[in-house]
């Protein structure tokens, strides 16, 4: 698969082409169902916020294997939808799902949502799941999907609240830097974590009415524990990389004996929070 020719990225987002389009980008493919199912329980929630009429134009921006695209598209059946990420493999397979399902309204492109020339009042809605976190600039970013939108039109973010609310990312970040617990960096605008520059930089950007509301939900990492240690183990075991062997099963160990206090009747679940924004135009 090759990087489109056309593609012009803003120089503050070289590093996640770097990543969206090399190996992280293959690793969240080869698992997208999987992450698909991890944040399930958020889902239904957000793209019932997302208010997607029959006849609506909507953007998905950071679209991944483009799950929340393709359901936009069942809901404006008689508008479209476009998901637009940086990574190739993830696109490569949001589109052969799209078709596979039959969604002719549903396209994807890979662009910098952050400085791509959208048409203006293009879309009557910007959705983003997960998606909207990683930008270079993002007062630049914003105000560009805000010209994206037609007056009028609806914003929906969901993002994560920060580390403290987040079992899971406590607990895999601290288990495998070998109990070392992850450095608590300031909030940053950017990252959408803190609710106070969440709405300072919407409304600088453009928009309104900006509503932020928590929600608390487990997330799914697994049918059972050898299932779930699997793939958190392919996820986060570069962390260990510097340790020796004998460290590295040592905290193999304590994550598998971790996740057995967390197997359900349906899986290995963790806390999680996150924010779902809205805003309109």
């Amino acid at each position: 698969m090759k990087r489109s020719s056309a593609l012009r990225i803003d120089p503050s987002n070289t590093e996640q082409l770097k990543a969206w389009d090399g190996g992280q980008g293959e690793f969240w493919t080869r698992r997208a169902e999987r992450f698909d199912a991890g944040v399930a329980r958020y889902h239904g929630q957000f793209l019932a916020a997302a208010a997607i009429e029959p006849d609506s134009r909507v953007l998905d921006v950071g679209c991944g294997a483009g799950q929340a695209t393709r359901d936009a598209a069942r809901l404006a059946h008689q508008g479209s939808a476009l998901g637009v990420d940086l990574s190739t493999p993830l696109l490569a397979l949001a589109r052969e799902q799209a078709e596979r399902e039959g969604l002719a309204n549903a396209a994807f492109d890979q662009l910098d949502a952050q400085s791509h020339p959208f048409t203006p009042g293009g879309f009557d809605r910007v959705v983003s799941r997960h998606g909207a976190m990683f930008f270079g600039d993002a007062p630049a970013a914003f105000a560009n999907l805000a010209r994206a939108l037609r007056p009028g039109g609806g914003l929906t973010l969901l993002t994560w609240q920060p580390l403290a609310a987040n079992e899971w990312m406590r607990a895999f970040r601290t288990a495998f830097a070998n109990g070392v617990p992850p450095e608590v960096r300031p909030p940053s605008a950017g990252g959408l974590t803190d609710p106070d520059l969440t709405r300072d930089l919407l409304t600088t950007a453009g928009f309104a009415d900006v509503r932020i509301e928590a929600l608390s939900e487990s997330m799914w990492f697994g049918a059972d524990v050898e299932d779930a240690l699997e793939f958190i183990t392919e996820q986060f075991g570069w962390m260990m990389a510097e340790q020796d062997a004998d460290t590295q099963a040592r905290i193999v160990d304590g994550v598998r004996a971790d996740m057995a206090e967390h197997l359900t009747e349906d899986g290995v679940r963790y806390g999680s929070a996150a924010w779902l924004i809205r805003a309109r135009r």
